[in-house]
């Protein structure tokens, strides 16, 4: 018999989505002490919540995060808003004693972010965000390899995260679609809402950032903004590239951008080692590229790695050998290791305190671009 873990979900978009689906299908794969129970959504349109309730089967409505974390059968609260509302509610949910799952990036700054860690940290509550790229069972797949010491010692990282979504001119900025091309809800672009997805990754695989050095660049200046009908500045950066130095002592690129036509969501890394090498892209992502030079030159050459089988990570709660999976399992997979996690007492990584290392980082990046220097972490 599992116990259930009554869900509060916080936001209904894209996100909210991605998670309710990950909620209902994660105990008809994995064998886990708790069982998520979809308990209250919340919005403020009361007739769109209602429809996602319906829809996604939640047993109630709210209209106010307040009254949601107030709620005695609720155990757990999930933050699918926009950037500026995450220390708010998570904030409110750890003080009022529930467990707190958030979306990625976990704050608008640094500043922010250490408020967050030191609430759910001064609560000892559960915590996670949700950087879900690292439950994809390629990617997991790369972080054992490099753990195993198959690269020996890392030379560079590279990684981009490319898409062109926001190349017309004329799409404005703001309100519930948008948001993300606002400052104010989105404290930035690509580098708040893509890059950070290319340095959590890279923090887990190959370790702490120390420094950086970065560019910005806003190729459309002013957008009419949806929630004042006015034009206004666009204060939010269209493509970041930044180099870094890794603790380790290797080398870091990155690059990003809205601008890249033909892209709608190309993120790819690239590490290369002394022995070895791997590369994956999301494109084809239960694939995993791996080359090692101590093979026999004759042989010699870029596997690639079908991470499909049973003794590959996450595989053999799924299909067959051979048949893939895809997006939305890595949220099943987040969600299942915060269930089995949440039973040993053990914390979820990423948990804030982790996911404020990519905020500080981002942060660097932004200062770095800004004052055109040098930046450390």
């Amino acid at each position: 018999m599992t116990k259930p873990l009554n869900i509060g979900l916080v936001g209904y978009g894209f996100m909210g989505r991605t998670h309710s689906n990950a909620y209902k299908r994660v105990n008809d794969f994995f064998e886990r002490e708790y069982r998520p129970v979809l308990k209250a959504v919340c919005g403020r349109d009361a007739e769109k919540a209602e429809a996602f309730a319906a829809q996604w089967q939640y047993e109630s409505v709210e209209t106010d995060w307040q009254k949601l974390i107030a709620r005695q059968d609720i155990d757990a609260i999930d933050i699918c808003t926009p950037n500026n509302t995450h220390a708010e509610i998570a904030i409110a949910a750890a003080e009022a004693g529930k467990m707190v799952l958030c979306e990625k990036p976990l704050s608008m700054d640094p500043e922010e972010g250490e408020r967050m860690v030191a609430a759910v940290e001064q609560a000892k509550v559960p915590n996670t965000v949700w950087y879900n790229y690292r439950r994809v069972p390629a990617v997991t797949l790369a972080k054992q390899l490099v753990q195993e010491g198959r690269l020996g010692r890392i030379f560079h990282y590279r990684s981009q995260f490319l898409q062109d979504w926001t190349i017309d001119a004329d799409l404005p900025q703001g309100g519930a679609a948008l948001w993300r091309l606002d400052v104010g809800a989105a404290g930035s672009g690509v580098t708040g809402d893509l890059l950070a997805h290319c340095i959590d990754t890279a923090i887990w695989l190959n370790g702490s950032i120390r420094d950086v050095t970065a560019m910005t660049e806003t190729f459309v200046k002013e957008r009419m903004h949806n929630l004042t009908g006015k034009v206004e500045k666009v204060g939010i950066d269209d493509a970041c590239a930044f180099l870094c130095h890794f603790e380790n002592g290797s080398l870091g690129l990155f690059e990003s951008t809205r601008y890249a036509r033909g892209h709608k969501a190309l993120y790819t890394f690239e590490i290369n080692g002394e022995h070895g090498s791997l590369r994956w892209d999301l494109h084809d992502l239960h694939r995993l590229e791996y080359f090692d030079h101590r093979d026999e030159s004759i042989i010699r050459g870029w596997h690639d790695v079908h991470v499909t089988d049973g003794d590959m990570p996450y595989m053999d709660k799924w299909w067959v050998p051979g048949l893939q999976i895809g997006y939305e399992h890595t949220f099943v997979h987040q969600v299942a290791d915060f269930l089995e996690d949440l039973a040993a007492g053990r914390a979820t990584s990423p948990t804030f305190a982790e996911a404020l290392e990519t905020q500080k980082v981002c942060q660097a990046v932004l200062s770095s671009a800004e004052t055109a220097s040098w930046m450390s972490v």
